[in-house]
């Protein structure tokens, strides 16, 4: 069947860069003479009808805002076979043949079961603050949302230096520590815990140890979100194990996520999404376009949503190298 007419969505947690993605798509896409429709709020707009046919005036003036002009939602009526079915049938209504996906690791798994299912072309974009799927060297949004809490950490910073406090600095990136390791190197902190990190070596420990043995009394340790281990957890510990010391959790939260996304995530958006229309024409289907070594790959959805990307274990000596 030939590909006339293109839909795009963008799926789960908002990440910066996803408009220009969004853009990307519409452009390339209508230059390449395709139709564009776009799909609001995610695959539940799929289900309930929500599609409208785009322009190039509709992504006019939005590369540089944050968040996504099509709007998100975590779709649970589509990971039923009955919600999916209702999607499949209002692309078919709306003559879409063929699906843009802009989200991440539960988006794409959501377009490989569609796509599986009723034997449509779904290209998927890496839009995750997270960093965390694999074969793309980094992910829309995960470049702004580090630069965002670089920021914050070093303003955090003057308070525990004027306080002389460790403070706990909890960051995004669900099971990975991308965004956790890489700030604490680049806003000078002194130690990130980390799922990667994860052996027998009490990492709490570790940090107290070597951080407060040259009696620093203020320390920022960046901790990856989790929902049992994560900076209140920490904090805690230090307040009944070394009560001598001042601690204070700040935990940043959904601020990661805001914000006009950086030069480097509206290049990656824009070629990835362009890269998206490239593997439409040339008949490629159920996959993730990414960029790994500067070039772009084309990745099944497969292995695009593994959950071992690869983490480099050196950065965390480079980290404990520079705390000292």
């Amino acid at each position: 069947m030939k590909i006339k007419t293109i839909g795009v969505l963008t799926s789960g947690g908002d990440a910066p860069g996803m408009n220009a993605a969004i853009r990307a798509v519409t452009r390339a896409g209508i230059s390449n003479g395709f139709k564009i429709k776009g799909i609001f709020r995610g695959y539940d707009g799929l289900i309930n009808n929500e599609i409208k046919d785009f322009t190039t005036e509709n992504v006019s003036g939005i590369i540089n805002r944050g968040g996504t002009i099509l709007r998100t939602a975590r779709s649970s009526e589509f990971e039923t076979p009955e919600g999916r079915k209702k999607a499949y049938e209002n692309m078919r209504s709306n003559n879409i043949d063929a699906l843009v996906v802009i989200g991440g690791n539960g988006s794409l798994t959501g377009a490989k079961i569609f796509a599986e299912e009723y034997d449509v072309c779904c290209i998927g974009l890496p839009g995750t603050i997270d960093n965390d799927l694999y074969g793309t060297d980094s992910t829309i949004g995960y470049d702004t949302t580090l630069n965002t809490i670089v920021e914050c950490v070093d303003r955090i910073r003057d308070t525990a230096v004027s306080h002389e406090r460790i403070f706990f600095v909890e960051v995004m990136g669900r099971d990975a520590g991308f965004l956790a390791q890489n700030s604490a190197i680049a806003s000078g902190a002194e130690a990130a815990i980390i799922p990667e990190d994860s052996t027998d070596v009490d990492q709490l420990a570790r940090f107290m140890e070597r951080g407060i043995r040259k009696s620093k009394r203020s320390c920022i340790v960046i901790v990856s979100e989790s929902p049992k281990c994560g900076a209140l957890y920490y904090a805690d510990r230090v307040h009944k194990e070394f009560p001598d010391y001042n601690v204070r959790v700040s935990i940043l939260g959904h601020l990661q996520r805001g914000g006009s996304p950086s030069a480097h995530d509206r290049i990656l958006a824009s070629r990835t999404g362009v890269g998206a229309i490239e593997a439409i024409m040339q008949g490629q289907r159920n996959l993730m376009v990414g960029v790994r070594n500067n070039e772009i790959v084309y990745v099944p959805f497969l292995d695009a949503i593994r959950s071992d990307k690869p983490f480099d274990k050196k950065l965390i000596t480079v980290l404990d190298e520079l705390s000292i």
